[in-house]
């Protein structure tokens, strides 16, 4: 089976509203692969004639941009003990390294850092609970959220959709296995970046926690 006759399978309305639901969670502040999701939904959609790139874009954003919201508002309500309960879950997300460079980023930066955070997958899974805990104004903390949302989610869904167009000839050639091993490719290699930039982080935390203690 041609990689084109295996995406025509796949139901369009599905891959929306799993699109949406990742995104959504992960902006919530569950560590999800919302970036993975979306680059090979777009991909899909560049390939499969029933998945519109417009639709797909705006259900990214808006999981994105809900998400972020409802993060917001159970990171102002939980407050710093809720940081403390997911630095317990989820110690290779919510260390306390990770946490001290996300808020430094936020004190740095205000509502850039919720709009930037957008494209850095640490800061995406922090920016809506963090916000909330640091007691952003809810204004600022929406405008950056939203413009972000939009810039990201549409922004990512474009390219790799044109990019998918370029290469339409190229994918082809491959069969559904092929695919496959181009997706896991790329899937342990945006892990071993990740991986990389968690332990800088956690690097550079000890060391200035050694500074502090001297």
């Amino acid at each position: 089976m041609h990689v084109q006759e295996w995406l025509d399978t796949v139901p369009a309305a599905a891959v929306y509203a799993v699109v949406g639901l990742v995104i959504g969670l992960e902006s919530l502040g569950i560590p999800l692969p919302g970036e993975i999701i979306l680059v090979s939904a777009a991909l899909l959609s560049s390939q499969h004639g029933g998945i519109d790139p417009l639709v797909l874009g705006a259900c990214a954003s808006a999981g994105a941009v809900i998400g972020d919201s409802i993060g917001y508002a159970v990171g102002r309500k939980g407050g710093r003990p809720l940081l403390a309960w997911l630095g317990r879950k989820f110690p290779r997300h919510f260390g306390e390294g990770h946490i001290a460079t996300a808020e430094r980023s936020f004190q740095k930066w205000g509502m850039w850092a919720v709009f930037f955070g957008r494209f850095v997958a640490l800061l995406r899974i922090f920016a809506g609970p963090l916000a909330g805990v640091l007691r952003m104004p809810y204004w600022k903390f929406l405008i950056a959220n939203v413009l972000g949302g939009i810039v990201w989610a549409g922004g990512t869904t474009a390219v790799i959709y044109y990019v998918g167009v370029v290469a339409e000839s190229w994918l082809k050639r491959f069969s559904w296995l092929g695919l496959v091993v181009a997706v896991a490719l790329g899937i342990a290699s945006m892990l071993i970046v990740k991986r990389k930039a968690g332990k800088a982080g956690e690097a550079r935390a000890a060391a200035q926690s050694a500074t502090a203690g001297e």
